[in-house]
Order: C-alpha cells, then structure tokens, then sequence
C-alpha cells in the first residue's frame, strides 16, 4: 500500500495573475464559475460549509450552491438540522468550492442570514417530488433507530399527498452568505500556488496576494 505521506501531484494546468483578475470578486467567481461549468465537473455546485457553535466548536459539511450574486452565495436546508443550529447561535461562516478538474479552489467567509420566505417558496417547488417529501420526512441530524423511521413516514406522506401540492415545510428553506473575503487558489508546481484574497474594506473589496 502506498504511504499516504507519498501521495502528491504537480499543479500545471494554469495560473492566477493580478492583472487577469477582476476587479470584483463576484465577476471573478463567475468567470471561474462559467469555466467550471463548461468543464463538465461532477457536482460542481458542492461546497464545503463550515460553521461553529457559539463555544467556536466547528462542524463541516458539503451542501449546494442554488444561487449567487453580489449580495451572496444560497443554499437550503432543514432550519432543525446541525448546521442550522450553529448558525442560530454563530452565524459567520464559511464555504469552500474545489475544482480538482481545474487545479481550483474558492474560499469564501462571511455572516449568514435566512432568505425571504418568497425565495424559499420558489426553489421549493421547483424541487422533485421526492425531494419534497424527503424535506418533510426527515429530521434531520436528530438520532433515530433506523432506516425503516424514514421509509414509514415517506409511505404516510405519499398517501397523505398523493395529488395535492407539497407544501414548503416551515422548518426548511434557504440561506444567504454575505462575503467579507473572498479568496481565489489556483494549483501551481511545486506547491507555489496563486493565492489571490478579496477583502471587503467598508464598501470597497481590496485585491491581496498570499503567500501558498
């Protein structure tokens, strides 16, 4: 089996420059965003959430990016679950994107707040069926006895809906995170990477280089 501290590889796909950056981090996200896409990468929405408690306990887990613009990045999820309760208590957090395909990663820091009931209502029906019925199946993060709790409440709600609207469940919808940093990393040889920060200062983002 081979070492795990043997396993590297050479970044030599791209590089980062400030005079190729935008000036703006969200033109720079949706460059890099478009790139992605076009790259065909799995789940290229995935991103690493990262939040804490108010003791500064961390907890990380992957959700998906529904939505962005300049006012910040949207997911959804259950308001009852883990990650949900850490932002009731802290609501700064964080997001990671990584684009192995591209040698790319996008961090991004800042506070959440809940979107509009509006914005919640619309990318709730715009959800499968299934997906609608598991929002409501499922108590997400608290301890149950089996897979079986889940298949029972699933068979209860299918008959319970069948050929009716699947409502929103008031426990569930979406959150918004408005950035203060923004940073871009792009693979290069011999772990020298590009490291290209955006720092919010009042209402103007300044453009940094860190070191890899």
């Amino acid at each position: 089996m081979k070492s795990i501290a043997n396993l590297r590889k050479e970044y030599i796909l791209q590089s980062l420059e400030e005079k190729d950056a935008d000036k703006d981090p969200f033109a720079q996200f949706t460059k890099w965003w478009m790139q992605a896409m076009a790259s065909n990468i799995d789940d290229v929405n995935a991103m690493t959430l990262a939040t804490a408690n108010k003791l500064g306990i961390p907890s990380a887990r992957i959700v998906l990016l529904k939505d962005y613009d300049e006012k910040g990045f949207v997911f959804f999820t259950n308001f009852l679950s883990h990650k949900a309760n850490d932002l009731e208590e802290n609501p700064n957090a964080a997001l990671v994107f990584y684009w192995k395909e591209l040698e790319r990663q996008v961090r991004i820091q800042g506070s959440t707040t809940k979107v509009n009931n509006s914005i919640s209502d619309a990318y709730f029906e715009s959800r499968p069926e299934g997906s609608k019925l598991g929002a409501w199946a499922s108590p997400q993060s608290t301890v149950i006895p089996g897979r079986h709790v889940l298949e029972i409440k699933i068979n209860e709600l299918q008959n319970l809906y069948a050929g009716k609207e699947i409502m929103r469940p008031a426990f569930w919808g979406g959150y918004n995170l408005k950035p203060s940093v923004i940073e871009f990393w792009q693979g290069r040889q011999n772990r020298l990477h590009d490291r290209l920060q955006y720092r919010l200062q009042e209402n103007d983002w300044k453009l940094e280089r860190l070191a890899p």
